[in-house]
């Protein structure tokens, strides 16, 4: 949890082969789940968004490898919100795509 701008927009380009400036947000936590940081390309630069919690810790993302996952918009919120979202079931709905 140390990297900060330049790093984890490094660690997004090397280690996961994406480009940090595609407007994706870029979720990071630390081992004991208790810190997340998530980077944002906004247009003309890099946002962070950091977080370190008091209790509890943040739902882990299950992913094979140590490979990225990409998670919905409403996931993000429950896992900042501290829901899980693997025990919840989605409903058939009307979805964009």
């Amino acid at each position: 949890m140390r990297n900060g701008f330049d790093g984890l927009a490094g660690i997004v380009r090397n280690n996961l082969g994406k480009d940090p400036v595609c407007g994706d947000i870029f979720i990071f936590l630390n081992k004991p789940r208790t810190h997340i940081k998530l980077l944002y390309w906004d247009g003309d630069g890099f946002a962070l968004f950091y977080k370190r919690l008091e209790k509890g810790r943040y739902e882990r993302c299950t992913v094979v490898n140590g490979s990225s996952k990409e998670i919905k918009r409403e996931e993000l919120l429950m896992l900042l919100e501290g829901l899980s979202f693997d025990k919840m079931r989605r409903k058939k709905r009307f979805e964009i795509v």
